[in-house]
């Protein structure tokens, strides 16, 4: 048994190994995960975007708070052992718990604390924009982050806000990301507060820590024998870059990897009469969207985006893309959540679309191009979208890639048309996902406001920033409410550059045996608590 157990940890760790005929359990200390690693450009979580670079540092590093998996509106201690808001709602002091440490073995001070959100701010890359858009900057930092004793934080809000959105917001992997400050200073270059680093290396006090990346092929996490929480019974996680659906589901019914994050929708099909696999599913975050860029002198006009809104078979892509990966949604705040309008009912409508189209000066169509990431189910998704555009006359050439090719394209945007995925949600409420999907508060390229999808499509309309900001700060529930309601209303009427059609559900498979995995909707799963009952 020794033998074998040895012999599945070499296949398991061999890149050449994955394509051998091996059939058998992975073994009881180790955790192997697929899903697509496309959109992994970095590991620093300053700088990360997208979904998938939160499920592996989820496991690496630990925020002050956390959010919780099963009842979103709660906030849990993680660093912090608890926290108060000022009477007055401008400060909130957090006190750490006795005992934390980094992998390193340094104690979690303070000080790491706020270093760490200050590095986020002075660095002001994508991540720094959460608390960017609450009046966090890097030339205030020292007066919003403070640390009077070791075991005591206090954050000094720079301007009116909800204090329970910055504590949420401290809860996601990335501005809530609390560093070793001594580990990374000591491996600074040049000033860059460890930057060039981090992208491959870790300076966390979670559950486990990086042993090895290596970009598109896999990611090993060892456990941290410092961890000061429950010590994780897997000793190593390896997370495996297995971009085609079929491999990772033909590897799940094997028993060579334990949980596959990213298969199509007939591959979850197919696995649901399985008794050696259970398919999980929970509510996500963001929407899926077809996006445009307003540089583009096309999509400048009004006329032409409604046109678009009305080549998206809505219902079609649920009944047949969207299964396991969305619900179908076309407002930009999540069902479900406060303030949330019912659905606005557009259909797919092509004789619509091209009076809209003729209106607009392209009576014949125009040639354009559309971005979609290479994986499930994007690549259905633009494939889908392709047809229904074409059926009035526009011609888009489908572009596939990598996450750097497609997001990185819209990041600096350059791009046409693009299906993507995003829209904030991560925190249970409409302000987080207006910010990420419709706020732009400054639209020069100078800005690079790269985490606000509004910043990327060059979105910019004054008046609906303004009525994000009063609504967010409104104290009365019930004017909020229909403060809420009256921007996805205004949404709708000045056409955007970006038109949800879905919102993300997560769906997962998962071996039969594997027990204590709680997904979480802010896509920050933790591993941890996970075991393998055989």
């Amino acid at each position: 048994m020794y033998h074998l157990k040895a012999m599945i940890a070499a296949a398991v760790i061999g890149a050449a190994s994955w394509s051998a005929p091996l059939h058998a359990e992975t073994p009881q200390n180790m955790l192997v995960v697929g899903f697509s690693m496309n959109n992994i450009l970095t590991l620093d979580p300053a700088a990360i975007t997208g979904k998938e670079t939160v499920q592996v540092l989820a496991n690496i590093y630990d925020n002050l708070v956390s959010l919780d998996p099963a009842n979103r509106s709660e906030v849990t201690p993680q660093l912090a052992e608890g926290w108060v808001v000022s009477d007055d709602k401008s400060k909130i002091t957090f006190t750490l718990r006795d005992g934390a440490t980094f992998a390193s073995g340094h104690p979690v001070t303070s000080e790491d604390v706020v270093w760490s959100l200050k590095r986020l701010m002075s660095l002001n890359l994508a991540q720094a924009s959460f608390l960017k858009t609450h009046g966090f900057s890097a030339d205030k930092a020292d007066a919003s982050f403070t640390a009077p004793d070791a075991k005591t934080v206090v954050i000094t809000l720079p301007k009116k806000v909800d204090p329970e959105l910055i504590i949420m917001t401290l809860g996601i992997v990335g501005p809530g990301s609390i560093y070793d400050s001594k580990t990374v200073l000591e491996n600074e270059k040049s000033g860059d507060k460890g930057a060039a680093w981090l992208t491959t290396h870790s300076a966390g006090s979670g559950p486990f820590v990086l042993s090895e990346w290596r970009s598109n092929e896999r990611v090993v996490l060892d456990r941290n024998d410092n961890y000061w929480g429950d010590k994780p019974a897997m000793r190593r996680i390896i997370m495996r870059h297995l971009a085609e659906s079929q491999s990772q589901r033909l590897m799940l019914e094997k028993g060579d990897i334990d949980i596959a994050f990213s298969m199509s929708a007939a591959d979850l099909k197919s696995l649901e009469s399985n008794k050696d696999v259970r398919i999980e599913t929970i509510g996500g975050s963001g929407f899926y969207y077809l996006a445009v860029s307003m540089k583009d002198e096309k999509f400048k006009n009004p006329k032409v985006r409604e046109a678009l809104r009305y080549l998206i078979d809505y219902e079609g892509l649920d009944k047949t893309v969207l299964p396991y990966f969305g619900k179908l949604r076309d407002r930009p705040i999540a069902s479900g959540i406060f303030g949330a309008a019912p659905n606005a009912g557009y259909k797919l409508d092509v004789t619509k679309a091209k009076t809209l189209l003729a209106e607009a000066g392209y009576p014949d169509g125009f040639s354009t191009t559309l971005r979609g990431i290479s994986d499930a189910p994007f690549l259905n998704l633009a494939t889908a979208l392709q047809a229904t555009l074409a059926q009035a006359g526009i011609r888009a050439e489908v572009i596939t890639g990598s996450g750097d090719q497609i997001y990185g394209a819209m990041r600096e945007r350059n791009f046409e048309l693009l299906v993507g995925r995003g829209g904030g949600g991560q925190l249970p409420h409409p302000d987080s996902n207006l910010r990420a999907i419709a706020y732009n508060p400054n639209n020069s390229d100078e800005a690079k406001l790269t985490n606000f999808q509004g910043w990327r499509t060059s979105f910019f309309d004054e008046k609906l920033n303004s009525m994000i900001d009063a609504a967010q700060v409104e104290g009365d529930k019930t004017i909020q409410t229909k403060l809420y309601g009256d921007i996805q209303k205004y949404y709708a009427d000045v056409v955007p550059a970006i038109q949800p059609f879905s919102e993300v559900v997560d769906t997962v498979g998962v071996r039969a045996d594997i027990k204590g995995l709680a997904l979480n909707p802010s896509w920050s799963t933790q591993l941890r608590t996970v075991t393998k009952g055989r």
